[in-house]
């Protein structure tokens, strides 16, 4: 009699096509949305250095580059706008032919079925770059409120599919929601950064958006990363006041996080793999250390496997077009 027991495991691994039929998890295009920087002119296309591939794109580049994702077989963009001016208030973020405002109505035009995402925060249009009003040097939580209402409310206007603050204050889900249903938005739904944590890994990020603080951090409004209860509370807290979805960022360090926010609500959640993640796995690639693609598969595999339904990443594209081959 054999030693081994009846079933061996190793059967079902011998070829790709075994491996694939037991597969338990999948990464589809249909999950994944690409992040996408948009700036004031016209055929600018600006490479951001610290993340290779990814560059600010004008209104028009961003159209044509949207219908690139879309042959790609991406059909949802997260949007961030840097535009032509800011203040101490965040003027631009509410302007309806603001730079968000004009790219929601060129992609339309260019493609019209595919899902637009815009973040709604303060910091890329504050000259001080945190992500609301100040007052005597810190955020003022209450004022800064009415501003992201009234930014969420322009996109809407402007086309909108789904509106996603990103700011971490207290009381915007609400805030954004009352103001979206008295204009008549009740059908919009909200993605809230419910669990935003205050990394190490957004560096990349404000370079794209250039919304590094012109003092201080932002590490008295975003989550500290030792705290997961504290984030099941903020996620408990954006759901009462009425988000749809909500999300974790970033989404690798807090695997354990997205299985818990899951478990414990069911609503779709959604991770954010944020720019630092992106960058160390083109450093790594870059310099033959790993193999780029198998390294994407894993680690978008590993954040589906903790329980997000949504995977927000700058390797969409590429990810799609390998899904397609």
């Amino acid at each position: 009699m054999s030693r081994f027991p009846a079933y061996r495991p190793r059967r079902m691994r011998r070829r790709d096509a075994l491996r694939r039929l037991v597969r338990e998890t999948h990464v589809v295009a249909d999950q994944l949305v690409q992040p996408l920087f948009v700036v004031p002119g016209t055929n600018v296309e600006n490479p951001v250095p610290s993340m290779p591939g990814i560059a600010q794109l004008s209104v028009d580049r961003t159209a044509e580059e949207c219908r690139r994702l879309v042959d790609a077989g991406v059909s949802s963009v997260l949007l961030f706008g840097v535009p032509e001016e800011k203040d101490a208030h965040g003027s631009g973020a509410v302007a309806a032919d603001g730079i968000i405002p004009r790219a929601l109505a060129a992609i339309r035009r260019a493609t019209p079925d595919m899902l637009l995402i815009t973040d709604v925060c303060l910091c890329e249009y504050t000259d001080h770059g945190h992500c609301g009003v100040l007052r005597d040097g810190e955020v003022d939580n209450d004022p800064t409120l009415d501003v992201l209402a009234a930014e969420a409310l322009a996109h809407a206007r402007a086309g909108a599919d789904i509106v996603a603050p990103s700011d971490m204050m207290d009381g915007r889900v609400g805030a954004i929601r009352r103001a979206l249903d008295a204009a008549g938005f009740t059908h919009l739904p909200i993605l809230s950064y419910a669990a935003k944590f205050a990394s190490g890994f957004y560096g990349p990020f404000r370079d794209a958006a250039g919304s590094t603080p012109a003092f201080g951090d932002r590490r008295g409004y975003q989550m500290d990363p030792a705290n997961v209860e504290e984030a099941l509370r903020e996620v408990a807290l954006d759901v009462e006041e009425g988000a749809d979805m909500v999300m974790v960022k970033p989404a690798l360090p807090y695997l354990d996080v997205i299985r818990r926010v899951k478990e414990r609500f069911g609503y779709p959640v959604a991770a954010y793999q944020v720019s630092g993640e992106y960058a160390m796995i083109k450093a790594a690639a870059a310099n033959g250390w790993i193999d780029e693609a198998r390294a994407v598969d894993e680690t978008l595999t590993a954040i589906r496997r903790a329980g997000a339904d949504v995977v927000i990443t700058y390797f969409a594209k590429d990810v799609a077009r390998g899904l397609r081959r």
